[in-house]
C-alpha cells in the first residue's frame, strides 16, 4: 500500500529510505511521488483490509525466511543454552551467542526495523480507519481493535529485547522523527493497558467462525501475550491474572497428542493461541539433516537433551548407577532411550543413516541409535557442510509433506501449554505455590505427554515439595515443554541464570571415538552489556536524542 505522507516513525527508517531515492525532498513528501495518494485509497472496506494486512507483516514466523518481514522465533534459541546456530546469512544469531555482537548486528537491526514499521502501519490504519464505507460498522470497529493488540505486541516486542524504547501511537510527520526513549516501565504499562482495552472490547472477538482467519488478533492472544510479558517483567500478579483470564475463556484445551501437536496431523487443534499462517515455511530447509536434503542452520544441544527426564521421572545426572549400568550408557548407546516421550517430538539424535520415512516419520517414537559415521561419504558426519554442529538436529516442525517444500505447517508463536506453565510459575513466585492449580495444570501437561504426574511424596524419591523445588521443576517443564519455541531466551535472562549457562564451553553429543562429548564452541555472555540488544547504529546516527544501552 503507498500513501501520500510519508510518516517517519523512527529516525533510522527517515535515513534508510532516503539513500534509495534521488531526492530527498520527494521522499519527506511522498513514499513514490506518482503513486496512489491517501485521497485516491482510504475509500472502501477492502482497501481498509489490505491496509490491516500490511500490518500483520512482520508477526512471527518459526524460521528464517525469504521475505523481509520475517521474525524467526525458533532460531533465537541459537542464542540459548538450549542451541547452537551456524550459517549466519540466515541470521547472525551465533554472533550473539560468541559476544561478538554491537550495534551492526544484522538480527538488532531488523527486529527495530520491521517492528518499527509496522507500528507505523498500524498508526496510517488507525488514523484512516473512520474514512472508508464500511458495509457493517462493526468490521470498521474489529479493524480499529486488530490494529491497536498488533501495535501493542511490536511494542512488547522492541521492550523485551531492547529495553525502554519511543513509544509511538500515532502517524509520525518528517519533523517530529527524533522521538527519545521511554523507561522501560512507561511501555509496560503502555503495552499492558493496550492489550487489555483490547481484550475488553466487544469487538474483539473469541474466535472467528472460518478458519482462514485463525491467524487474526483475538480475546486469548491479548491476554496471552500480557502473560508472557508480564511474567518477563516479573509482574507475577499481572501474569496471574493474564493467565486465568485464557483458562476463563473456555476456548483452549491442550491437544491430546504431544506426538502430532507440530505435524499436519495435529496442525489443526484448540491448543494453539496466537499462530503465523503456513509460519513455519522452509523449517525442512532450516532444521532436517542433509542426507533428507535439509540445509540445517540450528542445533540441540547436549545439556537440552539432558534435561529430558527418563520415563521413571529423572534426568541422566541423576541415574548414577542402574544395575549393572551407569549413566554413561546413556550416550554411549543411546542418548534417546526411554526417555520422555517429548524428546522424541523435538529431538533427532545419533547417525541413523535409516532417518527418514520409514523410521521417525511420521510418527515420532523412540529412534534407533548408532555410533557417528565419520565416513567423508555420509552427509550428516559432524563436521560436514550443512551437517549438525552438535549431533543432534531439530525435529519440531519437521513433517515428511513438508520435504518438496510445496506445503508449509502453521506457526504456534503461543500456546496454552505455555499459559498454563505461566499460571504456575506466577503462582510460585506469589508464594501460592501449594495451590492446587499448581499440580493440576502440570498434571494435564505432563499426561498430555505419557508422563509421570507431579507426586511429590513418592517422585522418584527427589521431593519434599519445597517452594524452590517446586520453581526448578516448572523452570525444568518449560524448557521441555517450549524447546525451540521461542521463549528460553527470555526465560534464562528473567530468571537471573543466563550469565552462568552462556558462558564457557558448549557441548554436543558423545563421541565414541574420543570417548566424550564433542566440544562445539567457547561462549562469552556480559551480564553488563548483554540483557539487552544494541539499539542499531543508524537509528543512532540519525536520532541525537536516542540513548545506546550500556557498554555498546
Amino acid at each position: 500500500m503507498i500513501m501520500k505522507k510519508q510518516n517517519i516513525y523512527i529516525a533510522s527508517v527517515l535515513l534508510l529510505s532516503a539513500l534509495g531515492l534521488s531526492s530527498c525532498n520527494s521522499f519527506v513528501t511522498y513514499d513514490d511521488p506518482t503513486a496512489t495518494s491517501d485521497e485516491q485509497w482510504w475509500r472502501t472496506q477492502a482497501d481498509a483490509q489490505n491496509a490491516l494486512g500490511t500490518v500483520y507483516a512482520s508477526v512471527p514466523w518459526a524460521a528464517w525466511n525469504t521475505t523481509t518481514d520475517a521474525k524467526s522465533y525458533m532460531m533465537t534459541t541459537g542464542m540459548t543454552d538450549d542451541g547452537v546456530s551456524r550459517q549466519d546469512a540466515r541470521g547472525a544469531y551465533s554472533q550473539f551467542a560468541l559476544g561478538l555482537h554491537n550495534s551492526m548486528w544484522n538480527v538488532g537491526e531488523h527486529i527495530w526495523l520491521v517492528n518499527y514499521r509496522d507500528i507505523r502501519r498500524a498508526n496510517r490504519l488507525l488514523a484512516n480507519i473512520d474514512r472508508p464505507f464500511f458495509n457493517d460498522e462493526n468490521d470498521r470497529e474489529r479493524f480499529r481493535v486488530e490494529a491497536r493488540a498488533l501495535r501493542a505486541f511490536y511494542h512488547m516486542e522492541l521492550l523485551m529485547n531492547y529495553g525502554g524504547v519511543p513509544i509511538v501511537e500515532e502517524v509520525i510527520t518528517a519533523d517530529d522523527n527524533q522521538r527519545a526513549r521511554n523507561t522501560e516501565e512507561e511501555v509496560y504499562n503502555w503495552v499492558v493497558s493496550e492489550l487489555k482495552a483490547c481484550a475488553e472490547s466487544d469487538f474483539m472477538p473469541i474466535s472467528y467462525a472460518v478458519q482462514a482467519d485463525e491467524y487474526r488478533i483475538t480475546k486469548g492472544v491479548c491476554w496471552a501475550l500480557i502473560s508472557r510479558l508480564a511474567l518477563y517483567m516479573k509482574k507475577y500478579g499481572d501474569a496471574r491474572d493474564a493467565a486465568l483470564a485464557v483458562i476463563g475463556l473456555n476456548k483452549y484445551e491442550l491437544h491430546p497428542s504431544y506426538a502430532t501437536l507440530f505435524t499436519y496431523a495435529g496442525e489443526i487443534n484448540k491448543e494453539r493461541i496466537f499462530i503465523r499462517h503456513n509460519g513455519a515455511q522452509h523449517a525442512w530447509r532450516n532444521f532436517a539433516p542433509a542426507s533428507l536434503a535439509g540445509q540445517p542452520v540450528v542445533f540441540p544441544t547436549q545439556a537440552l537433551v539432558d534435561s529430558y527426564e527418563t520415563r521413571q521421572g529423572k534426568i541422566v545426572a541423576e541415574l548414577g548407577v542402574v544395575g549393572a549400568v551407569d549413566s554413561t550408557a546413556y550416550y554411549r548407546k543411546n542418548p534417546a532411550y526411554n526417555r520422555d516421550p517429548r524428546f522424541y517430538a523435538t529431538i533427532l539424535a545419533g547417525d541413523d543413516p535409516d532417518r527418514g520415512a520409514n523410521s521417525r516419520f511420521p510418527t515420532p517414537t523412540s529412534p534407533p541409535f548408532r555410533p557417528f559415521n565419520m565416513a567423508t561419504s555420509n552427509p550428516d558426519r559432524i563436521g560436514a557442510n550443512f551437517s549438525t554442529a552438535t549431533g543432534y538436529w531439530l525435529r519440531k516442525y519437521l513433517d515428511p509433506q513438508d520435504q518438496g517444500g510445496t506445503r508449509s505447517l502453521d506457526f504456534m508463536i503461543i500456546r496454552y501449554a505455555e499459559v498454563l506453565l505461566n499460571y504456575v510459575e506466577a503462582l510460585v513466585e506469589l508464594d501460592d505455590w501449594q495451590n492446587s492449580d499448581v499440580v493440576k495444570y502440570l498434571n494435564e501437561i505432563r499426561n498430555r505427554a505419557n508422563m509421570r504426574p507431579v507426586d511429590w511424596a513418592g517422585y522418584a524419591g527427589r521431593f519434599t515439595g519445597s517452594k524452590e523445588e517446586m520453581r526448578q521443576f516448572i523452570r525444568r517443564e518449560r524448557r521441555i515443554e517450549l524447546a525451540f519455541e521461542g521463549v528460553r531466551y527470555f526465560d534464562i535472562r528473567r530468571w537471573g541464570i543466563v550469565n552462568t549457562v552462556m558462558n564457557g564451553s558448549v557441548l554436543g553429543a558423545y563421541n565414541p571415538n574420543t570417548s566424550a562429548h564433542d566440544p562445539v564452541e567457547t561462549r562469552s555472555y556480559d551480564p553488563n552489556r548483554d540483557n539487552l540488544w544494541p539499539i542499531p547504529s543508524r537509528e543512532m546516527r540519525a536520532n541525537p536524542n536516542m540513548v545506546q544501552n550500556p557498554n555498546y
